[in-house]
């Protein structure tokens, strides 16, 4: 009994370090005093006492309570979840991300803002990162297909 109970703290404290990370990101000022624990009660419809409880690692949500948590943080509940080890990874596989290949077998070309779908990237700057440098990169190859073309010379796939 001892071994499940300190496997549970530590599954507690992943949890609570994951979601203090993802409030903070989220915008919640987390510090005492600043209002950031009691707002996100709020948002999630959890006391104030038992989000310290869940942030400080010394418990864990209801399963009624993940879904609005993670709304509240701005993530997917998977995302919550699985990170948090509170499920594996192949508990709950991602639906669609086997591989961004298998995408480019369709009649339609994969455009860069698919690709970071496809990729779940969704932080605004990285994705805009993603799909400046995927632009960039078919703008290069169509510049090195064309000077191929016009030298004569054969191009690589």
């Amino acid at each position: 009994m001892r071994s499940m109970e300190t496997t549970q703290q530590t599954l507690a404290q992943r949890f609570g370090a994951l979601v203090h990370r993802l409030a903070s990101r989220a915008g919640y000022d987390l510090t005492p005093g600043a209002g950031g624990r009691s707002q996100l009660a709020k948002e999630v419809g959890m006391s104030p006492s038992a989000i310290g409880r869940m942030l400080d690692g010394k418990t864990l949500p209801m399963p009624n309570q993940y879904e609005a948590l993670a709304k509240a943080l701005d993530v997917d509940v998977r995302e919550l979840l699985v990170e948090s080890t509170v499920i594996s990874e192949s508990a709950w596989p991602k639906e669609g991300a086997s591989d961004v290949r298998s995408a480019t077998s369709q009649t339609q070309p994969l455009s860069p803002e698919a690709a970071a779908d496809a990729w779940g990237i969704k932080d605004p700057m990285i994705r805009r990162m993603l799909i400046s440098n995927i632009e960039q990169a078919i703008r290069l190859q169509r510049e090195a297909e064309s000077d191929a073309a016009s030298s004569g010379a054969v191009g690589t796939k």
